[in-house]
């Protein structure tokens, strides 16, 4: 259709670089070996690619402490190499997002060198500096979510800074108008290169209470991050003030969008959207922390879709490089296979935009990585449990040495499965979740209704979950049993014109209303209206 926009019809997959292909044989995937897949991604039919941080980074937390927001990290390649996969991609009908990193940089960044060097630094005003009380408490209660006071002192001028995570990155203060222009500046540059848009890094903390209050107790007081009630260290009302601004930016050029990653309540994360003048997108991370239940999918798809303004468009998320993969989540001893091509039904049926994690269409698990291989500082800041490793092992393209994602030794192990679960041997066969990905992607792009239609549930019995999209003429049905006994999901008397269920190489059948569905199996039939 013509007025088909990428970021609010098309899908997303999000590509961490470190992991998805090892271009020089380093160990570490890169800019140059995401250019040598990218045909796999157009095979595969999606949208938009994501990149995870790819600036200069000490790499204290892999690239979320940026040290240059203008340039490429040594490691993933340089900015020749961005320009070269951002054309390939272009030209594969691919667009391109970056991650930005607004809330804070690297302490090695050269804004935080200039702002620590004394206190009357010009840029001393660029982050968040504060005395100790008169009785040489903290200037207040707040935690780091990443284990640790938010205030970290600095011996050479004898104040403190504010950091939200590592010690090794201190907050912007976005308060202070020349980082807001300068920050407006490291958009314009990407954009003027053509970037398509951004995925915004924790944007509900860019602005905090500017009287530094102290957060008041949760029901579980304690002294970490869940002991209190967040109320003034994140989500300010003066953080829609700097989305309009930064809309405007984006705005300045052709279809570009910016997705933000909001640790919020669903209808907190749909405030951000505005009406259509501040975020294009606003991840929903209810699913991160749902089990596989059927009342529970269908009470968040619920609450989203209302809660969403209608100048707006919700999105839907399953994985990312924060949360163990969706197929470890909701894995099951004798049906977790089945669930995992369930998932991918309503991962890619429900109303939204869908936002995929690499290896996702393999139904790849988290790998097991042994405390002498961990690399994630929350393993040693929280508690080795907290590691991100797992879910960030690399992409197993073959079963030839290295999974295909590298010729040398792998920054992390690979999964266990990478003999048999990867790329070469799930194209081969058709009945693998990775076609089921692909077809599941096609239909979409072939169906109104899937892409741009309205939702609505309709009534099922227990443990099944159904609902209709409409657009136009264009109609669509989908039912997931969540439960491990058959079930008949009861749709209304249609006929199916076309369809993917996850029951591979069953014809579909006649009338919607004869679906019979398996444990755990999940079907989108496309219907006369």
């Amino acid at each position: 259709m013509s007025d088909r926009l990428w970021w609010k019809h098309g899908v997303v997959y999000q590509i961490y670089p470190r992991s998805f292909m090892d271009g020089n044989g380093d160990g570490v995937g890169d800019l140059a070996g995401i250019r040598a897949r990218l045909d796999h991604l157009a095979w595969l039919g999606i949208d938009a690619i994501w990149l995870s941080p790819i600036f200069p980074s000490p790499m204290a937390d892999f690239g979320y402490d940026v040290s240059d927001y203008c340039d490429i990290d040594p490691v993933f390649g340089q900015l020749a190499e961005f320009d070269a996969l951002l054309a390939e991609a272009h030209a594969r009908g691919i667009r391109v997002m970056i991650d930005w990193v607004p809330n804070h940089t690297s302490d090695q960044h050269a804004w935080f060198r200039e702002s620590r060097a004394d206190r009357t630094n010009p840029k001393r005003n660029w982050y968040v500096w504060r005395d100790h009380k008169a009785d040489g408490e903290l200037p207040n209660n707040w935690v780091a979510m990443f284990g640790g006071p938010a205030w970290h002192p600095d011996p050479a001028t004898g104040q403190l800074y504010l950091r939200s995570f590592l010690v090794e990155q201190p907050d912007l203060n976005w308060r202070n108008p020349e980082v807001e222009r300068a920050m407006h500046g490291v958009l314009r540059f990407w954009l003027d290169r053509g970037v398509d848009g951004f995925r915004i890094d924790v944007i509900h903390r860019i602005a905090k209470d500017p009287a530094m209050r102290d957060n008041p107790p949760s029901e579980r007081p304690g002294p970490g991050w869940g002991g209190q009630l967040h109320v003034y260290d994140e989500n300010h009302l003066d953080i829609h003030d700097f989305l309009r601004r930064i809309r405007a930016v984006l705005d300045e050029y052709d279809e570009r969008a910016a997705v933000g990653e909001v640790g919020l309540a669903p209808a907190q994360v749909a405030s951000y959207l505005g009406r259509g003048d501040e975020l294009h997108l606003a991840f929903n991370f209810a699913f991160l922390l749902e089990p596989w239940d059927c009342e529970a999918f269908g009470r968040e798809l619920a609450l989203f879709d209302a809660s969403v303004p209608p100048e707006s468009w919700p999105d839907i998320v399953f994985s990312n490089h924060d949360i163990p993969r969706h197929a470890t989540r909701w894995d099951h001893p004798q049906l977790g296979e089945a669930r995992a091509r369930a998932a991918a039904v309503i991962l890619l049926a429900a109303r939204g935009t869908p936002f995929l994690y690499f290896g996702e269409e393999l139904g790849m698990r988290n790998g097991e990585v042994p405390p002498e291989r961990r690399r994630d500082p929350l393993a040693w800041t929280l508690h080795p449990n907290a590691s991100r490793d797992g879910e960030r092992t690399p992409m197993q393209w073959s079963a030839s040495a290295g999974a295909g994602f590298t010729h040398g030794d792998p920054w992390l192990p690979l999964a266990a499965d990478w003999l048999t679960r990867n790329v070469e041997a799930q194209r081969a066969d058709r009945t693998s979740i990775l076609w089921l990905y692909r077809d599941l992607l096609a239909l979409r792009r072939r169906t109104p209704a899937l892409e741009r239609g309205s939702f609505r549930l309709v009534p099922a019995p227990g443990g099944v979950l159904a609902w209709e999209r409409r657009h136009d003429r264009s109609r669509a049905l989908v039912a997931v049993n969540f439960g491990d006994a058959a079930q008949s999901p009861g749709l209304p008397a249609a006929a199916v014109r076309d369809g993917v269920w996850t029951r591979a190489g069953e014809p579909l059948p006649s009338d919607a209303a004869q679906l019979a569905l398996g444990p755990c199996e999940a079907a989108v039939l496309a219907v006369d209206v």
